[in-house]
């Protein structure tokens, strides 16, 4: 754990997809939306264009923070939480023993120059006392906590240990470990194992050297890595890797009944209609990651993407909330502020070309109420990643809220 970060606590969490059947209207097409990866939106791809839900043939699982949380109260978020110690146990050196031959346990290495990795990456985490990187440890956490609030445990058994690891040594920069089903342990080990991790975070290593199994960080793909504005949800902010997961089928789940009290598999189409509809809340980032997703309804080309992206790297996103406006910058956008330490700041809205509504440098999120968000974004994203499917960046002379 990075005891030396001022302002944020180190998190992870995982968006987990997980494939169903398509409907009987669904569109037979295996093409993405348009204005995926690499380039800028068309200015007139709005909301309607969001992809119906027969067109999905995956839903993603969403669980409903508890309305005593300290954080984010009531709201849907995708399984995570806050990276433990034991996440970084030097113990973890025996149970990936198999693979201490391999950089970082058989993980592929990211093509991102080192001084532009997210400081959770970045961080020599030797200095901090563990032999464990942050690109082992947040997946371990993320896996950890979306067995702790749902039930549904990622691992590899050690019957499929010794494939794993000859697909690793033998494979090229561009492959990839296909997604595995979840849950192959018999419900009472789960309940049993579940309750003890549940108890205590280090409990997790305990049952991967029990049961012989491993946690699958293979399977976990890097998306996106969010820090929380200052103010924003209240005292905490964290720092927090965003990983991916496609799963075959969708596994057993369960909520925690403590920090979580609801679950539901969606698609992110129904998802974020359901937030419009006020059905429900989800925090921006939330927001975002669905809408991006929007671009890939079928699970396979997601995969696929998300495989590729991955060693791609991410950027450090810290939204700057905008004082006295209704609006959210993101790195990127002309106006997002960097103070010399590199650390965005709150802003205030005395500078005029905020009334400026042209296309041209935007990546920000306008907020007409908690349950509507316009994103407007017309830069071309770094690390090959996608531009959100919504309501984006609208001409100069048309009734933009910006």
């Amino acid at each position: 754990m990075n005891t030396t970060l001022k302002h944020w606590k180190e998190a992870a969490t995982l968006i987990l997809a997980a494939g169903h059947r398509l409907g009987a209207d669904a569109v037979s097409s295996r093409t993405p939306l348009t204005a995926a990866a690499g380039s800028p939106p068309d200015s007139s791809y709005g909301r309607s264009q969001l992809p119906h839900k027969s067109r999905f043939d995956y839903d993603v699982l969403l669980l409903k923070r508890s309305s005593k949380s300290g954080f984010m109260p009531n709201a849907y978020v995708f399984p995570g939480g806050m990276v433990d110690s034991s996440d970084f146990s030097s113990e973890w050196l025996d149970i990936f023993k198999s693979f201490s031959k391999s950089p970082n346990f058989g993980l592929r290495s990211v093509k991102q120059a080192p001084e532009t990795r997210p400081p959770m990456f970045a961080t020599d985490r030797l200095k901090l006392g563990s032999p464990i990187s942050g690109e082992v440890a947040f997946r371990i956490c993320a896996l950890r906590e979306t067995f702790e609030e749902s039930g549904v445990l990622l691992v590899v058994s050690k019957s499929e240990e010794r494939s794993l690891l000859k697909s690793i040594e033998g494979r090229c920069a561009t492959d990839y470990v296909p997604h595995k089903k979840a849950n192959e342990l018999c419900s009472s080990e789960l309940t049993k194992w579940r309750t003890l991790v549940n108890q205590n975070p280090s409990n997790f290593i305990r049952m991967c050297r029990e049961l012989e199994v491993l946690p699958n960080i293979w399977a976990l793909h890097e998306w996106s890595n969010w820090l929380t504005p200052e103010g924003r949800y209240g005292v905490s902010r964290f720092d927090t890797a965003f990983f991916i997961c496609c799963l075959q089928d969708t596994p057993h789940t369960l909520q925690d009944e403590r920090e979580i009290v609801r679950f539901q598999w969606s698609t992110p189409s129904e998802v974020l209609q359901s937030y419009q509809a006020r059905e429900l809340w989800i925090a921006p980032p939330q927001f975002y990651e669905l809408s991006r997703m929007c671009r890939f309804p079928l699970l396979n080309d997601l995969h696929n993407f998300a495989s590729r992206r991955a060693t791609e790297g991410c950027e450090h996103w810290l939204p700057v909330l905008m004082k006295e406006r209704f609006m959210s910058l993101l790195p990127g956008d002309k106006l997002y502020p960097l103070d010399s330490s590199g650390e965005a700041k709150e802003h205030m809205s005395t500078d005029p070309h905020l009334e400026d509504t042209q296309d041209s440098g935007l990546h920000r999120m306008v907020f007409s109420d908690s349950h509507s968000i316009t994103l407007q974004v017309s830069i071309t994203p770094k690390y090959n990643h996608l531009v959100p499917v919504g309501e984006q960046a609208l001409p100069h002379d048309s009734n933009s809220q910006t």
